[in-house]
């Protein structure tokens, strides 16, 4: 039996970008002949994946330059590339996959890992917060009607406001990992800036605006026992660098390959995960760190938004924080008091140093259980099976 051809697009360089490759994965397993594209940057580390993979090399690497330049390449490549389905990551990726599906009469498949307009990076911006919102307003209720086309989301708050909005019906893929295997990755030069006996404050992923870090940078000077690690790189990754390197306990380590980065989770006391309530995006986020944390056994910190609430609830693996408040006029938030921040820190490792092991394992076996892609992948595979 001749095995369906599915061609994955995105707008990034493919290096870190797990949940895609999960998808991936996911798919060739199922006995689809996957083929992944994306873009090259200068600094684009090589790939070796089990399936195919395309980088483009663009003219232009940001804005709306880059998203025509990409989505005029994307589609001329979809055109003609062999294909059985077209599968479309994000709304940055959708109008290229949409038309490209309508020419040739192709299933399109839609994931977003987002409320795309709604990203930090765009609010403030009307005018392109627009265009991305006229792109939705036109094919989402399009992807709603068609019987060869089908979509699913991260989170069941961001499906529910795209079936109240559009009338379209997302099944929800969470943004979790697969069980983590012990891993031998070496570690010890990003551990070296941390001296004995500190404990380890953890953020992984983007260093963009509205992730807290500034905060918890803030907090640090009343926090001599911790130091606080940053793994990732983003918009303010270098100005954020600057500052810290005027701080003997805060080390920025840059983006990780993914086999360091879950060897350095199993290190960490405690995950942060502070977000700025940036738009519908950021409040109704399921951050993916949180079940990195979660497989690694590690309590969070984060922050009380509506999904956050139910996960941590729900499997008591953490602590929440108010949401600070926002000025959508000025876009700027109101930092927590960084000696109230420092003394939650404390209280939650105090809280789990003093929990018997025996109970603190029963609840992250529990939640890492749920947050786990054995589960989620299967509801992936029966949402496409639908369509093709």
């Amino acid at each position: 039996m001749r095995q369906p051809r599915v061609i994955l697009s995105v707008t990034n360089d493919l290096v870190t970008d797990q949940r895609v490759h999960r998808s991936c994965s996911a798919l060739s397993e199922a006995g689809f002949r996957v083929t992944l594209v994306g873009r090259r940057l200068p600094g684009s580390a090589p790939l070796q994946r089990p399936y195919h993979t395309r980088r483009l090399s663009l003219l232009f690497r940001k804005k709306a330059l880059f998203y025509a330049e990409y989505n005029l390449r994307l589609f001329l490549h979809l055109l003609f590339a062999p294909a059985d389905l077209f599968y479309a990551n994000d709304t940055d990726t959708l109008l290229a996959n949409y038309l490209a599906a309508r020419l040739r009469r192709k299933p399109l498949f839609f994931d977003a890992h987002e409320m795309f307009p709604e990203v930090p990076e765009l609010v403030g911006r009307d005018r392109v917060r627009r265009v991305w919102t006229k792109i939705e307003d036109l094919i989402f209720p399009r992807l709603a009607r068609r019987p060869d086309m089908a979509a699913v989301t991260v989170c069941q708050s961001i499906a529910d406001i795209y079936r109240q909005r559009y009338g379209l019906s997302m099944a929800v893929v969470r943004n979790v990992p697969l069980p983590s295997p012990s891993t031998s990755a070496p570690v010890d030069d990003l551990l070296a800036a941390v001296p004995a006996g500190k404990r380890i404050l953890l953020y992984q992923g983007a260093v963009n605006i509205g992730r807290g870090i500034e905060w918890m940078m803030a907090a640090m000077p009343h926090l001599a026992e911790c130091h606080f690690l940053v793994a990732g790189d983003g918009d303010i990754f270098s100005s954020l660098q600057r500052q810290a390197d005027a701080m003997p306990n805060v080390t920025f380590l840059g983006r990780l390959e993914p086999q360091r980065l879950k060897a350095l989770t199993l290190h960490a006391d405690l995950g942060i995960s502070l977000l700025e309530n940036r738009g519908l995006n950021y409040y109704y986020s399921l951050p993916n760190r949180l079940a990195d944390f979660v497989q690694a056994h590690v309590p969070v910190l984060a922050t009380d938004f509506p999904e956050i609430h139910r996960l941590v609830a729900t499997y008591d693996i953490g602590t929440l924080v108010p949401p600070a408040p926002y000025d959508a006029d000025t876009q700027t938030s109101t930092p927590p008091d960084p000696v109230q921040l420092a003394a939650t820190v404390r209280a939650t490792l105090a809280h789990w140093d003093a929990l018997p092991t025996q109970r603190r394992s029963d609840l992250f076996a529990r939640a890492a259980a749920d947050l786990s892609w054995n589960n989620d992948k299967q509801t992936l595979l029966s949402t496409i099976n639908t369509i093709i």
